[in-house]
């Protein structure tokens, strides 16, 4: 026993870093883990006393107890049988599959990344590039929900800056939970992402255990409380109209849905822009007949760095208005028993079409497209204030209009889609298709009542 032993330095090194670890593993990181773990439940527990909703504890669950109760799932079960047979193999591979399909789902929330750097960097970018406006019953309304109801905000979609104006706004009320699609896959993004809350979702993937997967996860979120963020449109418009409604994800919640159970609030949310940062990209794949956005990342990083660099020197100009606006909630159980997902789907993106912020820079645009003749000032005031009449229900987010006439010709002539002469302002041949993204945005609240000079209804590039 007292003999000595002799062996080379590096297996020595192994031995003592092999013993290291074994007790870093089973006695230092559990320690630590449940030290900073209880730091944490204090700090969300003084976090929620200021929040209007909130967090729920589904929400501050370990990931990997969310992924396994997911798998276990008897939904899941079932369909992981189902998967196996129909394609021919074992059903611990049909298994193992559903977990990666859990994994790539399942958020890893911190409630520190959300609210200490998620929330504070929305909010810069937000005021840094646009000058935010909000309707004015906007937290009246969220803060009339019952606090026992899962909140969803059902969105039009417009740009990735949408994720970022309703996460500045619902900072104050709870943290959101977003579906999000494959563009956000990319690393180190996903990682970002998913600490904030957000789930991934595959909108082409057509598969039942996939589907299962997903459809039980939404579902057990909705029950457990957790307020989310839903585009019901799909996918960005590429010609700024608002995209018939695709049901999927509204039918999982409608689906899980039971009577007498945690109801669930829809609050239906318009949103619109005097410029969109991708409109380009978006109106080019308009043009093409495709979904596909080539956007190199070096022209992305390029774009933000000549925008940070004038911030600091204080010659940043924002991009127009950004106007968010919330219409009255619409509660699942109204619907009855058995609700109807036709139905739901149609008076949501109905209450968001009725709401759709009135913006300068698309009214100009609708001004010059519907006009043979150059317009001057007077003449474009006087088109704007008659949109103003005619669509007088929906939110008017111009304080000045004169102003913002001024403003939203400046912006346009920049881009070479107007240009001014003698007689007033003259739309360009090319930026033809640049007025009709922006027009199309309110054109389903002015009906024609004169031949427009180009067709308001066409998609952009057609």
């Amino acid at each position: 026993m007292t003999s000595t032993v002799a062996m080379p330095l590096w297996a020595l090194i192994l031995l003592i870093a092999f013993a290291a670890v074994t007790f870093a593993s089973h006695f230092l990181f559990p320690s630590v883990r449940w030290f900073f773990r209880r730091r944490l439940e204090k700090a969300v527990a003084k976090l929620n006393t200021r929040l209007t909703r909130p967090i729920e504890p589904f929400k501050l669950a370990r990931r990997s107890d969310m992924i396994q109760r997911l798998v276990y799932d008897p939904d899941v079960t079932q369909a992981i049988v189902a998967y196996a047979a129909k394609n021919m193999v074992r059903e611990d591979v049909a298994f193992e599959k559903a977990r990666s399909y859990a994994r790539e789902i399942v958020p890893s929330f911190s409630a520190f990344a959300y609210f200490s750097f998620g929330t504070r960097l929305a909010n810069w970018l937000a005021q840094t590039l646009y000058d935010v406006q909000t309707g004015p019953r906007n937290r009246a309304i969220v803060e009339g929900i019952d606090k026992d109801a899962t909140m969803i905000f059902i969105m039009n979609h417009r740009s990735n800056m949408d994720y970022v104006l309703v996460t500045t706004l619902a900072a104050r009320s709870s943290a959101l939970s977003y579906a999000v699609g494959e563009w956000a896959r990319v690393w180190p993004l996903n990682r970002i992402i998913k600490a904030m809350g957000a789930y991934f979702i595959r909108r082409r993937s057509r598969g039942g255990l996939y589907r299962t997967v997903l459809a039980r996860y939404v579902q057990m979120a909705t029950t457990g409380g957790v307020t989310q963020a839903i585009f019901p449109e799909g996918g960005l418009t590429l010609d700024g109209t608002l995209r018939p409604a695709k049901l999927g994800l509204l039918s999982y919640v409608v689906e899980g849905w039971k009577p007498g159970g945690r109801d669930v609030v829809f609050v239906p949310v318009a949103i619109n822009y005097d410029r969109v940062l991708e409109d380009n990209v978006l109106i080019a794949a308009s043009t093409r007949g495709d979904r596909r956005f080539p956007a190199r990342k070096t022209a992305v990083l390029r774009s933000a760095m000549r925008i940070a660099w004038q911030r600091i020197l204080g010659r940043s100009a924002r991009f127009g208005t950004a106007a968010v606006v919330f219409a009255d909630p619409i509660r699942l159980s109204d619907y009855g028993d058995t609700p109807s997902l036709a139905d739901l789907g149609r008076d949501l993106m109905g209450r968001i079409r009725t709401i759709m912020p009135m913006l300068s820079v698309p009214m100009v645009a609708r001004a010059m497209l519907r006009s043979d003749a150059p317009l001057d000032d007077a003449a474009l005031i006087a088109e704007v204030q008659k949109m103003l009449q005619t669509g007088a229900e929906a939110p008017v987010m111009i304080a000045d209009v004169e102003a913002g006439i001024a403003k939203a010709c400046a912006m346009l002539a920049s881009r070479g889609a107007i240009m001014g002469g003698d007689r007033g302002w003259s739309m360009t041949q090319e930026g033809a298709p640049l007025l009709l993204y922006y027009a199309n945005s309110i054109a389903h609240l002015l009906p024609c009542n004169a031949a427009p000079a180009l067709d308001l209804s066409a998609p952009a590039g057609s």
